[in-house]
Formats: C-alpha cells, structure tokens, sequence
C-alpha cells in the first residue's frame, strides 16, 4: 500500500508562488498514477491536475492551466505540484491521491488512496 504525504503548503500573496510535494513510500509507486484535489471550506473536493505512471501525460483543470504544472519523480518516490501566479480563489487544502489506472482522472471515485492534505492560503 502506497501511503503519500503532503508537504510544501503556506501563506503566499496573490501573483506568488509555491511547489507541494507527494512524498509516497512504497516500492510501487512507479505503478500507479497520481494526481492532486483541493478543497475550500464549504466547497467540494476539486479536481486540479493529474500525471501518468511515466509522466508523459498530464491532465489540468481549466483554471490552473498555464499557472500549474505536476510532474513527478519516480526515483524520489514523489509528485510536485509546481503553483505559480497564485490567486485568491487557490486557497485550499490540497491534496494527493493516486491510483493504479488513468481513467477519469477528474472523477474523484477514480483514485485509490489519498494524502492528509496540505493547506494553501493565498492572500489579496
């Protein structure tokens, strides 16, 4: 069982920046895609973006594309969530989830196992 860990979240001013990171321990993390979800107080969990087993595909919601950019590292065992042009409305707890398919990644049903998530606060 993989078991992810958020880290990297903060207090950042709007046009700011910050990088989460998924640190996930098992041996099989190369095995399974992995994406990340944010929730706002009083809001549904929402998807954000998500990364194959390789890294070769990606997947964005349309608010944080060309703002967002998830990669990954298989030999750290680890996903990134590079945040840059921060607004407002990003403010969320964040959260990893992975999965051993890529099908529906938006869906929230889709993923297998999720992180304890991270707080991101952006201020005006």
């Amino acid at each position: 069982q993989v078991q992810p860990v958020e880290s990297g979240g903060g207090l950042v001013q709007a046009g700011g920046s910050l990088r989460l990171s998924c640190a996930a321990s098992g041996r099989t993390f190369s095995s399974y895609a992995m994406g990340w979800f944010r929730q706002a107080p009083g809001a549904e969990r929402e998807f954000v973006a998500a990364i194959s087993w390789s890294g070769d595909s990606t997947y964005y919601v349309t608010s944080v594309k060309g703002r967002f950019t998830i990669s990954r590292d298989n030999a750290k065992n680890t996903v990134y969530l590079q945040m840059n042009s921060l607004k407002p409305e990003d403010t969320a707890v964040y959260y990893c989830a992975g999965s051993a398919t890529f099908r529906r990644p938006s869906s929230s049903n889709s993923w297998s196992f999720w992180g304890q998530g991270t707080q991101v606060t952006v201020s005006s």
